[in-house]
């Protein structure tokens, strides 16, 4: 579940650095795009954003996995202990 979260946390992050890209370029490269840097300064920041979320819910959702792992070796543990 978490590598899921990884990779679109990657993804977001390489689209952010891609728009950020796009607002350094003069627009006489840009035909056809919006010309507007600030725009492509805004949409690289909410990628950057959304990708660090995502990255954030897929390491809570990593720990918690792993914290529920140890639990169940510990209550298996725990019951062949008792018999």
């Amino acid at each position: 579940m978490s590598r899921s979260f990884y990779i679109l946390a990657g993804t977001l992050v390489l689209f952010a650095l891609v728009a950020a890209g796009l607002a350094l370029a003069p627009s006489s490269l840009q035909p056809g795009l919006p010309a507007n840097a600030s725009l492509w300064r805004t949409v690289a920041m909410f990628l950057l954003l959304f990708g660090l979320a995502s990255a954030l819910v897929g390491v809570l959702s990593q720990l918690f996995e792993q914290v529920e792992r140890r639990n169940e070796e510990a209550r298996k543990a725990a019951r062949r202990k008792r018999l």
